[in-house]
C-alpha cells in the first residue's frame, strides 16, 4: 500500500525527534528527511539538516531508526537538492561528494531511496549540458546500485527567479528529457521523485507520466499549484513562473487529487506520497506550518488508506 508522508524541509527549527513526533501526531506514515550539510543556505527550503550524513556510521543509523521507530513512523527517503551541474566545478564536486554520502547513509539506514536534482548550468542548453550530465551521473548511479539505493530525481525546473534563468538549475523538466535520461543511463536504480505541480504551471498533462513512467516512479511529492490566469494573461508564459503561479497545499490548487491517486494506484505504485509544503500563506510561524501539515494529511487521507 502507498504511504502518506511529508518533506521535513518545512520544519527547519525542529529536531529529528520533533519531526517524528509531528508526523505521528498529524497521522502520517513516513517522512522524507533532509540531509543538507550543516550550515545556512540562501535558497528557501534548503540548508535543512535532520540527518547529518557527514561521517555517518552504523551507530548513527541505529539512533535515527530508533527515533523514527519510537514514533511509529518510517523514512520514505533521504533528501538533498543542490545543483550538481553548476558552472563552478569546485562547488559542483562538493555537491556530488555530498550526494554520495547521502546515498551511503540511505543504505546504512535500510531506506534505499535518495531524492535529489540532476542540476544544470542554466547558461547552457540541454544538449550542451548533456555530456557533463552523463560524466557526473553514471558513476553516481552505479554507486547507488552497488549499495541497493534508488536515486530519485525531482522534476522541478528550478527556474523561478532571475538568478536561475534562462535555463533553470535542473535538467529533468519534462517527459522528453526523462526518456533521454533513462535511455542514456538505463540503470534500474535511476528514477523519478515525481511532483505533479511542476507540470501544472508548465501547462502540461500531469496524469499521463504516471502511466508512461510507471517503472521509474520511485517517490512522489504532493504539492499543488494555483495558476493565476489574470497574471498569466498580463505577463505571458515567458515571464518568471513565480509571477503567474503559486505553490499551494494539496486541494487548494489545480490538481484533481482523486484522479491523480486513482491513476497512481492503478499503475501498481506502492511507495510514498510526501506532502511538500511551500505555501507562503502558511509560512508565518511554526504553528502555521504544522497546521498546513495537519490540513494536508486530513485532505489526502481520503485517497490514501
Amino acid at each position: 500500500m502507498m504511504k502518506l508522508g511529508f518533506v521535513s524541509a518545512i520544519l527547519p527549527e525542529c529536531s529529528l525527534e520533533e519531526v517524528a513526533q509531528t508526523a505521528k501526531q498529524a497521522g502520517y506514515d513516513c517522512v522524507e528527511l533532509m540531509c543538507w550539510p550543516v550550515g545556512k543556505s540562501e535558497r528557501r527550503y534548503a540548508g535543512v539538516t535532520h540527518v547529518d550524513v557527514t561521517n555517518f556510521k552504523r551507530s548513527d543509523a541505529a539512533r535515527v531508526n530508533d527515533i523514527m521507530a519510537a514514533a511509529g513512523v518510517s523514512i520514505s527517503g533521504l533528501g538533498y537538492y543542490p545543483n550538481p551541474l553548476c558552472a563552478d566545478l569546485a562547488e559542483s564536486q562538493a555537491y556530488v561528494d555530498h550526494i554520495k554520502k547521502v546515498i551511503d547513509a540511505s543504505a546504512l539506514l535500510g531506506v534505499g531511496i535518495m531524492n535529489t536534482f540532476i542540476g544544470r548550468d542554466q547558461t547552457k542548453t540541454i544538449d550542451e549540458n548533456w555530456p557533463r550530465f552523463l560524466k557526473t551521473w553514471k558513476p553516481v548511479i552505479e554507486r547507488a546500485e552497488g549499495r541497493g539505493v534508488k536515486v530519485c530525481i525531482e522534476n522541478c525546473p528550478m527556474s523561478f527567479t532571475r538568478d536561475e534563468w534562462p535555463g533553470g538549475k535542473n535538467l529533468a523538466v519534462s517527459p522528453r528529457v526523462w526518456r533521454r535520461m533513462f535511455e542514456d543511463i538505463p540503470n534500474a536504480n535511476f528514477g523519478l521523485n515525481y511532483d505533479p505541480s511542476h507540470l501544472v504551471w508548465q501547462k502540461m498533462d500531469y496524469i499521463k507520466p504516471l502511466r508512461d513512467f510507471a517503472s521509474r516512479m520511485f517517490h512522489v511529492h504532493a504539492k499543488d499549484a494555483r495558476l493565476d490566469q489574470e497574471r498569466l494573461d498580463d505577463v505571458g508564459l515567458l515571464a518568471y513562473p513565480a509571477e503567474y503561479h503559486t505553490p499551494k497545499l494539496p486541494g487548494l490548487g489545480e490538481i484533481n487529487w482523486g484522479r491523480f491517486m486513482s491513476v497512481l494506484s492503478s499503475t501498481g505504485y506502492q511507495g510514498a506520497v510526501c506532502v511538500e509544503v511551500e505555501d507562503r500563506a502558511y509560512e508565518g510561524s511554526l504553528e502555521n506550518r504544522k497546521a498546513a501539515l495537519y490540513q494536508s494529511c486530513r485532505y489526502l487521507r481520503q485517497f490514501v488508506a
